[in-house]
């Protein structure tokens, strides 16, 4: 009986040995890949329309997710300010706070897309004034931490 040559050997523990880095490099790629998700929102649309009478303007947002992971939009501004803390004193001097337009927060899967409408208040006196041909910096926040801006004109 006769034995395997040293080289015959070498060049099958060679290519065992590639075989299996190739295996591993190939399971941590996915394993990786799970974790290292994007968020990624996309503001597709944003306008503002004046409500009849005067009263102040609606601003309409259409939002996707164009990332890989979930996103979660848990505030929204409005110039720096959180939507919900914007408070109005009404013409009978009470004291208004303004409600999120859609309960938060706001989960959009991988692709899925939503719509946000936003009331926002004509006046002086508030903590801000909103005029006509005013440009309004709404702001986007997610539980990640980042922040999704659009610019909206007030007609």
């Amino acid at each position: 009986m006769r034995a395997i040559s040293p080289v015959i050997a070498t060049v099958i523990i060679v290519a065992v040995t590639i075989a299996v880095a190739i295996a591993v490099a190939l399971w941590m790629t996915g394993l990786v890949g799970g974790f290292t998700g994007t968020e990624n929102l996309q503001i597709v649309n944003a306008y503002a329309l004046a409500r009849t009478g005067g009263a102040g303007w609606d601003v309409y947002l259409s939002v996707k997710n164009a990332g890989t992971t979930t996103a979660t939009i848990d505030q929204i501004f409005v110039n720096g300010i959180p939507y919900t803390s914007i408070t109005l004193t009404s013409p009978a001097g009470a004291t208004i706070s303004l409600a999120s337009p859609t309960p938060l927060p706001i989960t959009l899967s991988p692709g899925q897309d939503t719509s946000i409408q936003l009331y926002i208040p004509k006046g002086s006196g508030q903590a801000l004034a909103f005029s006509p041909g005013q440009q309004v910096e709404i702001k986007l926040h997610t539980a990640s931490g980042k922040t999704y801006p659009v610019q909206v004109v007030l007609p």
